[in-house]
């Protein structure tokens, strides 16, 4: 049962990261110093916070996260990280501007270096209900008078229909998500 719930927990976690997009720098060239145009590249790319970045290079190669001046001077002595396993995955974490370069000597005067700008993740936002205008003044009711020896007639003011308020994404995630869930349920009892 411990197990059951855990996995339940961890599929709940796991389901926004599916949302997520993973960027392989530089396309099927990767992170290399022949051909690539990076801000070209990256102009053609939409970086969402919650995204990942995938360099892949060989060892002659590095990436450094640096400020901006660093990637106009090309140099990485003030880098925030310096990476060179060679297949170097970086999250992105933040909205805004990132810089990265190549920190081998050259590489990055030639055209090793790529700036990108993340956007914040968008949520759904819950649409606004709207109340219909009337063409005239709307009056609570409306009393006609009679003649004599009848009584007046009332006539109701109309009902304005209410329509609930639609939250399209929001109510469609949280509905696959308890989907998914039942699923797993469903899946690990059939297991048992």
């Amino acid at each position: 049962m411990g197990v059951s719930i855990g996995l339940v927990v961890l599929f709940l976690f796991a389901v926004p990261a599916a949302y997520a997009a993973q960027h392989t720098v530089g396309g099927s060239s990767g992170w290399t110093n022949f051909g690539v145009n990076y801000d070209t590249w990256a102009a053609g790319e939409t970086f969402t916070v919650g995204d990942t970045l995938l360099f892949s290079y060989s060892g002659t190669h590095s990436v450094a996260e640096v400020p901006e001046t660093g990637y106009s001077g090309c140099s990485s002595s003030n880098a925030v990280q310096t990476y060179n396993d060679g297949s170097t995955t970086i999250s992105l974490t933040k909205p805004g501007p990132m810089y990265f370069i190549c920190s081998t000597s050259g590489h990055c005067g030639s055209g090793m270096k790529m700036q990108i700008n993340v956007v914040a993740a968008s949520t759904p936002t819950p649409a606004t209900p709207s109340t219909p205008t009337p063409s005239t003044p709307a009056t609570p009711g409306t009393t006609t008078p009679s003649e004599a020896g009848t009584p007046p007639t009332t006539t109701p003011a109309p009902k304005t229909p209410s329509t609930p308020a639609d939250n399209g994404g929001g109510a469609n995630v949280v509905s696959k998500l308890i989907l998914g869930s039942l699923l797993v349920l469903g899946i690990m009892g059939l297991a048992s």
